[in-house]
């Protein structure tokens, strides 16, 4: 039987880089994962292990290039330690790089971001995929579980209709999703978390000060709003489960809605998906 493809690696990679050069230190903690193609194949059908990189020599070089690189944006970073790989073993054809981001955000003292203290930020995790070989690289920012809300200017209208139908349309409604986005990369901006920054400061204009009709066209307008903010992106993906917010029928106790009591839940959700590139 033919061996189709294969891949291996190591994951769950956790380090965190302290860039103490100066008295405003910078944190960066990191899960990564790096997975390898190349001339495997005989591990795999012959029980041969020569050309095999031991998974824990691939720890060790994250952590080595860590090291080297304690300063260096997460997209560097993952691109030295594929750079690494690809240069120190002409057997490896690609390398693919996933990190996620545990995200530390400066503690406030007085009014003022402190040096060194921190706590955790807790609202989404930023991400890195990187796959390189020897022909060239594709690199991609993005963030999971990025969590939104508005409480007016969104409805849910106009769908169609049939006997498989019970939602009824509403004009006024709240809108929440916990949103994973991952923007592909075209050129290089001075600074990536600057440029990442950015695609979520436009996106969440958009969601903020625009009438919502339904989730997918203010994914697109977020989408579009994102690539004409940063010219480095050149496309960008958004997938938003919606979280919903069921009114509670208080008229037994004598109590109107009013569109002010809520039950939470995201048990089942609408999925929503979408892909905004350039023309």
């Amino acid at each position: 039987m033919p061996l189709i493809r294969n891949s291996y690696g190591k994951g769950r990679v956790r380090v965190m880089r302290v860039q103490r050069d100066s008295a405003r230190h910078e944190v960066r903690e990191l899960s990564v994962q790096v997975m390898l193609t190349g001339d495997f194949d005989a591990a795999y059908t012959e029980g041969d292990n020569r050309h095999v990189i031991a998974t824990d020599s691939i720890k060790n070089i994250v952590n080595i290039v860590a090291r080297d690189h304690v300063e260096a944006e997460n997209e560097v970073f993952a691109g030295a330690v594929a750079q690494y790989l690809l240069d120190r073993y002409s057997h490896v054809a690609g390398v693919e790089v996933s990190a996620r981001e545990t995200r530390w955000q400066r503690i406030a003292v007085d009014g003022v971001a402190h040096d060194h203290s921190f706590v955790l930020d807790g609202n989404g995790t930023p991400l890195v995929k990187l796959m390189a070989t020897r022909e060239g690289v594709r690199l991609a920012s993005g963030v999971d579980g990025f969590t939104f809300l508005k409480t007016t200017q969104s409805g849910w209208e106009n769908y169609w209709f049939d006997e498989a139908t019970t939602l009824k349309p509403t004009a006024d409604r709240l809108f929440a999703t916990s949103m994973a986005a991952e923007w592909q990369w075209n050129g290089v901006p001075s600074s990536y978390a600057a440029a990442n920054a950015a695609v979520l400061a436009a996106a969440l204009k958009v969601f903020a000060t625009t009438y919502s009709p339904g989730v997918q066209n203010t994914m697109y307008l977020m989408g579009e709003a994102a690539l004409a903010a940063v010219p480095e992106v050149a496309e960008i993906s958004l997938a938003c489960p919606n979280k919903h917010y069921l009114p509670i029928d208080l008229s037994p106790f004598g109590r109107s809605f009013d569109g002010q009591v809520f039950t939470p839940t995201d048990e089942p959700h609408g999925q929503i998906a979408c892909t905004v590139g350039r023309g």
